[in-house]
């Protein structure tokens, strides 16, 4: 390829489109090829280390040689090594469990802006991770840098062709200028600028992504339990390295007063000038000039900085120390000052020392770097408010900053790098020490895959008729002691709960029983129990009755052993149980549940559900959440022998809903469906039975089995917008819950059957709607044919009417008796409320609160929507 001299914007345009070009065939090299490339690269780098460095000081007269030597290794051989295994091409990381792969791309041509402080290290940097992620390089030197910039970019750029990398892959600007620059930044795809704080500005104003640093103020304080050796040693090879001329080196110390003279006195020792008042005069007078640093300065010697400020100090001074006070922006000591000039304060206490540096990081060195020395095992507190404290995006404990803020070198987890992130606080896009990762663009390439699924139940289910005394034996053989009962008034009255308080005291268990407990039991209802079982300390808690007893024992559950949770956050809606965002305390440390039904409907027995009511504005609200789990449930038909026909019809209709919606839920699975609709077909079988002779064993048998697996189902599949539209019709016009989902059930699955619906349910299990055909299923499963599932359907809903009046449940909403003009009046608010319910997000068709209306309107006067 033709020598390109770019000097005015027509050859850099040139230069733009031939690395560009080279940068597409590139993109195409696999990671073998780029790590070939990689290797000759660093490995050509690092064999010119000593003669690149010979020319960064020659040309800049900054410096040391032999430390640019150690920067120009280091950005060979740490650069090399921490990167030389790290995928950077196509596929980068794979989860096919998850179904997830990560591609790695190019992000096309990279302008690199380079300082006169590092020019050939940085140059060496930017261009082996430029190779290592397939990226074009143009680098813009500094002026007064760029032969040795260039030197060390040809250096690069020759090795990486020789390897098979395209010839132009890397380009440099050879007459710099800041027109030149600015151009160069906006040909770009993307900006890596080191620099100072207007040619950083610059890049990010480019209007291209940047990725640049700030300025660097660095702050140490040595605390009273620091190793004075180690630190003086420490922060005296870090600010003389290179003459101070790396962002991250110490600018000022703040010592502890107590170990002051002994700090001191170390690292004059070891080499450090103290400046008397004149001479800290005199430096102080020479360290700005505007406002910033001198450069007349930078990169200096001590000796020479003292012989331009007018005085001597020895051939053998490494850095010259002003013991100031001020930490204001005023005092020139206070300042980033990119020279063996260091400020030093005394510190009377710990909380001065933090204020101190704090000041000295916010007017001038925000996000770059600070320091502590103390000692890592006795001064733990303070490390940790320091580390609290400091807007720095690196804070070194024990370290040298300069060596110790690039990376790798004093600790192998900070990434090594010459382009030091400062976040926000900076200025900056990022925070970290800069790496391959930023010169990547990551696509992610996600597989649809299914949710992991579970069934889960009570630890002990106990079923049949007669089993409860045998059932509560257990108690005594795991060793409890005292229980608490909670039931309702009326089968505490009855003598009803006696069955349970009497077979407790025969086994010699201490026991109370709560019985306040009304129907759609309240908040403060459930408080008043928990403060019952405070004063009592039970080891179990038995809920007896229906569902509103047992949905009461669970909340006072949650109360006795976590008094400190909140109701609103427990009623906190979900979208997928495990990944909400309140969490549920682990319960059962304090107290066993066991939960034993009454009525054959609620299922609440074995569902981690429970439906509590707002006393103060009368809503019900589903809370469910897998802690609230009864750990035994207890299902015995002899407790149902005497359930009124009323009660018998809501609670068994209430089952076959529950039966219905776990069948048609998005989160419907083989295991939820074999409970379910087993269910479904005992119900429509013995329903009719026990409604019309209550004592009929088989029937309520049967029926308090179905009510416990439909429990079962939903417990694990869920529940959908029939039972969010019964919540809020029962809570506003107090009809008996399950007469609410009768009146509501058949115009709810009318609207889930439809093939096409305006939108669907959120969840991977559920691919299409296929509603149509569950139902259709369940129609069969009951003896309906039909030629099609549409015909199958709709004789199943004449089987679901058909049952609702066998059991003497009324038609519709208005024949409920609930007033017209009332229904019609909280209509809007009651829709809005329904949709927000909990129960709606597993509704295979996703309702618009206006559909919700309208199917509330159409149950209201009895008119199916079709």
């Amino acid at each position: 390829m033709n020598e390109l001299i770019v000097q005015d914007e027509q050859s850099l345009n040139e230069l733009i489109k031939r690395v560009r070009a080279a940068q597409a065939k590139f993109a195409t090299y696999t990671q073998e090829q780029v790590d070939k490339i990689f290797l000759a690269a660093a490995t050509a780098a690092d064999k010119a280390r000593l003669d690149l460095a010979e020319m960064a000081v020659s040309e800049t007269g900054m410096g040391i040689v032999e430390d640019k030597v150690i920067k120009n290794h280091y950005a060979a051989e740490y650069i090399y090594n921490a990167y030389r295994d790290v995928k950077t091409c196509d596929v980068v990381e794979t989860d096919d469990s998850f179904g997830v792969e990560v591609l790695a791309e190019p992000v096309g041509v990279v302008a690199a802006i380079v300082p006169t402080t590092n020019p050939t290290s940085t140059a060496i940097f930017k261009a082996l991770l430029a190779l290592k992620t397939r990226n074009g390089l143009i680098f813009s030197p500094h002026p007064r840098a760029k032969n040795c910039t260039i030197a060390a970019a040809r250096t690069v750029l020759d090795a990486a062709v020789k390897a098979g990398a395209p010839e132009g892959i890397i380009g440099w600007i050879d007459v710099p200028s800041v027109a030149l620059s600015a151009a160069v930044m906006s040909g770009s795809d993307l900006i890596l600028a080191t620099g100072g704080p207007g040619m950083v500005r610059a890049a990010y104003s480019s209007g291209k992504p940047a990725v640049g640093v700030g300025a660097g103020n660095t702050p140490v304080i040595i605390d009273s339990s620091a190793d004075i050796k180690l630190a003086a040693s420490s922060v005296l090879h870090s600010k003389s390295f290179d003459n101070g001329m790396i962002c991250a080196s110490e600018q000022s110390v703040i010592v502890m007063s107590d170990v002051y003279d002994a700090f001191k006195k170390e690292i004059a020792y070891r080499g450090a000038y103290f400046l008397n008042a004149e001479e800290i005069d005199k430096v102080r007078g020479t360290i700005l000039i505007n406002g910033s640093v001198n450069a007349k300065i930078v990169g200096q010697s001590a000796p020479a900085i003292a012989r331009l400020c007018g005085f001597e100090a020895p051939e053998s001074a490494r850095i010259l120390v002003g013991e100031v006070e001020s930490v204001e922006i005023s005092e020139p000591f206070a300042h980033e000052k990119l020279s063996p000039v260091l400020a030093m304060y005394k510190a009377e206490s710990f909380d001065d020392a933090l204020k101190k540096a704090e000041k000295l990081v916010a007017d001038g060195g925000f996000g770059h770097t600070s320091v502590i020395y103390a000692n890592e095992h006795t001064a733990k507190d303070k490390i940790a408010a320091f580390g609290d404290l400091m807007k720095t995006c690196r804070i070194l404990v024990n370290t040298p900053a300069a060596q110790g803020g690039i990376g790798d070198i004093y600790n192998f987890k900070l990434r090594p790098s010459l382009t030091l992130g400062c976040g926000s606080w900076g200025g900056n896009s990022v925070s970290e020490n800069v790496s391959v990762k930023h010169l990547l663009n990551y696509k992610t390439v996600a597989k649809r895959r299914e949710n992991m699924l579970w069934f889960r139940a009570p630890e002990k289910v106990y079923f049949k008729k007669g089993c409860m005394p045998v059932a509560l034996q257990e108690l005594k053989d795991m060793g409890k002691k005292r229980v608490f009962i909670v039931t309702d008034e009326f089968l505490f009255k009855s003598g009803f709960s006696k069955r349970v308080s009497d077979r407790l005291n025969e086994m010699g268990i201490v026991n109370t029983t709560f019985s306040d407990v009304q129907p759609d039991p309240t908040l403060a209802s459930a408080k008043k129990g928990a403060a019952a079982m405070r004063s009592f300390e039970p080891d179990t808690i038995v809920a007896l009755g229906g569902g509103s007893a047992l949905d009461a024992g669970k909340i006072m559950w949650m109360l006795y052993e976590h008094p400190e949770v909140d109701f609103a956050d427990m009623a906190m809606r979900f979208m997928d149980i495990r990944k909400r965002v309140y969490r549920f305390p682990e319960m059962g440390k304090k107290a066993y549940f066991v939960a034993i039904a009454t009525t054959a409907g609620t299922g609440s027995e074995v569902t981690p559900f429970a439906v509590i009511t707002d006393e103060t504005s009368g809503l019900k609200y589903p809370i469910a959440d897998y802690e609230l789990l009864p750990k035994m449930a207890i299902c015995d038909p002899e407790l149902m022998m005497s359930i009124p026909k009323g009660l018998t019809a809501n609670s068994g209709y209430d089952a076959m809903v529950h039966a219905l919606e776990a069948v048609a839920s998005v989160m419907s699975s083989d295991f939820a469906n074999g409970m379910a609709k087993e269910a479904i077909k005992l119900i429509f079988e013995y329903l009719p039975v026990a409604y019309k002779n209550g004592s009929d064993e088989t029937a309520r048998a049967e029926m308090a089995y179905a009510a416990t697996m439909a429990g079962m189902a939903f417990a694990n599949a869920f529940l959908g917008v029939c039972h969010s539209m019964a919540h809020k019709l029962g809570s506003y016009h107090h009809l008996p819950h399950g007469m609410a989902n009768a009146l509501l059930l058949n115009e709810v699955m009318r609207f889930n059957a439809a093939e096409a619906p305006a939108k669907m349910g959120t969840f991977p299990q559920y691919d299409h709607p296929v509603c149509l055909r569950r139902y259709a299923e369940v129609a069969e499963l009951v003896g309906i044919k039909g030629k099609t599932d549409e015909e199958k359907f709709e004789k199943l809903l004449d089987k679901l009417a058909d049952l609702r009046k066998e059991v003497g449940l009324p038609e519709s909403i208005k024949a409920a008796g609930v007033p017209e003009d009332k229904f019609l009046e909280q209509l809007d608010k009651m829709s809005r409320d329904a949709f927000d319910d909990q129960c709606t997000g597993a509704n295979p068709r996703y309702p618009m609160i206006a559909e919700i209306k309208q199917m509330y309107l159409n149950a209201y006067y009895g008119k199916e929507g079709k």
